[in-house]
């Protein structure tokens, strides 16, 4: 009897300890972006696939390299064998019981092989149309080709995404923008909560507002792939035309103002012509109380002559809250 309880205590302590063990192990999300990120960004640099795509992929299919399928054959993406594959192979329950899934001696192989593999396939060659910071049409894309069953896949990719600000990465300097955006979190919650701006994060109004260089003690930002700075008190377009080597006339006309317009403190001041139409997801803003057309030019680094001619309105003429304005 003392013996059956002794090994009844050892039982149940190897039992603790495998559960302790696995518990220890398990990693989080955040450190599972921090360990490959670089490697989602010279992926995106090469083969044109989104860094964001990737990292949210990876997280999704490997449960942040949890799941007992990526322990176990360091497969990162759920790709399966296919005839082609001539490396090791695991066999793992899937949409059918024992399915042949690849298998690496690293994960670095395996995000290598991901990205070999939508950039061979055929079947993908469509997303490749879209470009790298526009991960949704990606996601959509990735699950109209059949890249997986769920049929909110696309759904999926795109809420892990936005919650952990994988877009930011996406962009020029990607990492380094990634990293100083999740130090102004809050900042960004208070966007979220505060604007009525239907965007494209990557390439919309910033709410993190992280500079992409600094110049002579400004910051510049992007908008619309179109650089501004802000202005600080006592600045005028002659004083900014000097610091940034542009005609006083020249940066009028990217800010669309006239002779005789002044700058306030906190006004966005592109330093480069604004775009012809808004490069994001939204199609359509609607007009907040306040608002001009001028203001939304400002706002989303479109050209007000663009704007205006999209919504068939003449240059002059304001518009009114409530109204539905096209940005693209």
């Amino acid at each position: 009897m003392k013996n059956f309880r002794f090994t009844i205590f050892y039982a149940y302590f190897a039992i603790f300890a495998t559960l302790s063990a696995i518990a220890e192990v398990r990693q989080t999300r955040e450190e599972y972006i921090e360990k490959y990120k670089s490697i989602a960004v010279a992926h995106m640099e090469r083969y044109g696939i989104p860094a964001s795509i990737t990292m949210a992929q990876g997280i999704l299919e490997s449960d942040a390299g949890n799941s007992n399928l990526s322990r176990s054959s360091n497969n990162h993406f759920g790709i399966k064998c296919k005839k082609n594959w001539t490396g090791r192979k695991v066999y793992h329950d899937d949409d059918a019981k024992g399915e042949c899934f690849r298998a690496y001696p690293t994960v670095e192989e395996s995000y290598l092989d991901h990205a070999e593999f939508l950039d061979s396939s055929p079947r993908y060659d469509s997303l490749f149309a879209y470009p790298s910071n526009d991960y949704r049409s990606w996601a959509r894309g990735l699950k109209a080709a059949g890249y997986a069953t769920a049929p909110d896949y696309a759904e999926r990719l795109i809420k892990i995404i936005e919650n952990y600000n994988l877009h930011l990465l996406d962009q020029q300097d990607g990492e380094a923008i990634y990293s100083s955006g999740k130090d102004a979190k809050q900042n960004a919650e208070w966007f979220a909560t505060h604007s009525n701006i239907e965007r494209e994060p990557a390439v919309g109004i910033d709410p993190f507002r992280v500079s992409s260089s600094q110049h002579k003690g400004y910051s510049v930002y992007r908008i619309n792939h179109t650089c501004y700075i802000i202005a600080k008190s006592g600045d005028t377009y002659a004083s900014l035309g000097k610091i940034f080597a542009i005609s006083e006339r020249n940066l009028r006309k990217f800010n669309d103002a006239t002779k005789t317009a002044t700058l306030a403190e906190g006004d966005m001041v592109y330093i480069e012509r604004k775009k012809e139409r808004w490069l994001g997801d939204a199609l359509l803003h609607e007009v907040a109380a306040g608002e001009t057309l001028h203001s939304l030019s400002q706002q989303f680094g479109i050209r007000t002559r663009c704007l205006a001619r999209l919504n068939r309105l003449t240059f002059s003429r304001e518009v009114e809250t409530g109204q539905t304005i096209r940005l693209r």
